[in-house]
């Protein structure tokens, strides 16, 4: 997207002010504003500012350690990235199709997945900016303020997200960074002690949820001017979808949608989809701009996450979050939710389904006995795509005939969110910024539609060409004797 001032000539006389950094986020990110002398916005930029190279050091390794090594690219989702691995290196390991018990399995760990990281992000980060307002005092934005002045919210809060925790554990054998899903299949089974556990308190998880769902409903009700329009612009989205067409937060097939909500591309195979999403580059920042080949990166790009995905399906096949979902979509009188702050709503509504399909897998037989792991003919390459909480997850691999990886490629959700979460806070910042002067509560505004997108940046950086580079050789003294510099 271009702005005025990507074609002016004096950049250099316009006061620069930084958010750095991003906080409430998952990884390192600062904002950069551009204000003329009336301080008026004239650009305002997400950049990602880590660097961690996964796609490039992955190369070398057994593709049957990847699993496991890419989990590290995040702390709270680290299953998403451990199953997408593991869905792509299943064709590697001949399992086209794995078993009715390493699916059940797999599924329960993700749906545990979904419900604890959608539970952090409203309760523990977003929540103290919407229910004490963007311009509430900066020292009681955070869970502990939460907690203070709202203890029920705060405590199911934590409650749902050990919960989720518990899950993943039971499933993927740790909390963080388990190893329950490996190529062809899974590991364990769940054990009955488990899943007792577990079913002994689904119930109350699920009216956690339910009322999850409710209090954002209210929070829209008491304020539909600022939920309705902050940060709100128009595109497209994109999400994996069910052959019926149904949410599946875990497989199927991708499906986009025009900003009208008009399917323009559908049923499009993960195996595929190099045929459909290039990836641009931008000089300002290490995370890349997906869009739609046949489109541009001009007027190609779109988002993803929980406001694309309730959107996007024709139905949750969950009974809770379906009738959720319908009174989300009427919200949006025939078109399209774009407002930034519908991704809680939508969020919230993804969490009680996911509790809902928890409730439902825990009374599956197929769980505590069955076959682990299948093989097949080998493959030298697989591309695995899921769901997670963040939205659309890419991960592709090739493998050499010593079965060390030999290419990987990622596309992560906040990638996929980028030139979304641009347009989010250049639209904040025009309505709100332009032309006052700037307190820390207005700058608030910015983070608030960061947040809303629920970034992962530390997952968003990857390998792309040359990482800029300075060297600097100076004698005891420190004089300097020679530079070199790499950009």
């Amino acid at each position: 997207m271009t702005t005025p001032l990507e074609t002016a000539e004096n950049r250099e006389t316009l006061r620069r002010v930084a958010i750095d950094p991003v906080s409430r986020v998952e990884g390192h990110g600062k904002v950069t504003l551009l204000l003329d002398e009336h301080d008026r916005v004239c650009e305002a930029r997400l950049h990602i500012v880590e660097f961690r190279g996964f796609e490039v050091f992955i190369q070398g390794r057994p593709y049957w350690e990847v699993p496991v090594m890419v989990q590290r690219l995040c702390g709270i989702c680290p299953v998403s990235h451990h199953l997408a691995a593991s869905k792509a290196l299943d064709r590697v390991a001949g399992a086209a199709r794995v078993s009715a018990t390493a699916q059940k399995m797999r599924r329960l760990m993700h749906y545990g997945q979904i419900l604890q990281s959608h539970a952090l992000h409203f309760f523990h980060l977003s929540a103290p900016d919407l229910l004490f307002g963007f311009d509430s005092e900066a020292g009681r934005r955070n869970i502990v303020g939460l907690a203070g002045a709202h203890p029920d919210i705060a405590r199911q809060g934590v409650l749902l997200r050990k919960f989720g925790q518990e899950v993943i554990r039971a499933t993927a054998g740790k909390r963080i960074h388990g190893t329950g899903a490996i190529p062809g299949g899974v590991n364990r089974h769940l054990t009955r002690a488990d899943r007792d556990l577990l079913k002994a308190d689904i119930a109350q998880v699920v009216d956690w949820s339910r009322a999850a769902v409710e209090l954002i409903k209210r929070l829209h009700r008491s304020d539909p001017d600022l939920y309705d329009q902050f940060g709100a612009f128009r595109c497209g989205i994109m999400s994996l979808v069910r052959g019926d067409g149904a949410m599946d937060l875990y497989d199927g097939e991708l499906r986009f949608r025009d900003a009208d909500g008009a399917i323009t591309l559908d049923r499009v195979p993960d195996q595929d989809y190099r045929g459909v999403i290039g990836e641009e580059v931008k000089p300002w920042t290490y995370m890349k701009f997906p869009y739609r080949l046949d489109q541009g990166p001009e007027r190609g790009w779109y988002k993803v996450g929980p406001l694309a995905r309730v959107q996007n399906c024709d139905f949750i096949p969950t009974p809770f979050a379906e009738a959720e979902r319908r009174e989300f979509v009427d919200h949006g009188r025939g078109g399209l939710v774009h407002a930034t702050l519908g991704y809680h709503w939508a969020r919230m509504v993804e969490m009680l389904h996911a509790a809902e399909v928890i409730r439902e897998l825990l009374d599956d037989p197929a769980l505590l006995e069955g076959e682990l792991c299948v093989d097949g003919p080998r493959a030298r390459e697989g591309v695995g795509i899921i769901e997670a909480p963040r939205g659309t997850l890419i991960h592709h691999y090739q493998v050499d005939d010593d079965d060390l990886v030999s290419m990987c490629n990622l596309i992560v959700s906040t990638t996929h969110n980028n030139q979304a979460m641009n347009s989010a806070i250049r639209a904040v910042a025009s309505r709100y910024l332009d032309g006052r002067e700037l307190t820390e509560g207005l700058l608030n505004h910015i983070e608030v539609a960061i947040r809303a997108f629920d970034p992962c940046l530390s997952c968003a950086t990857h390998a792309l060409g040359k990482m800029p580079l300075e060297i600097e050789l100076c004698d005891p003294d420190g004089a300097l004797l020679d530079r070199a510099v790499r950009d």
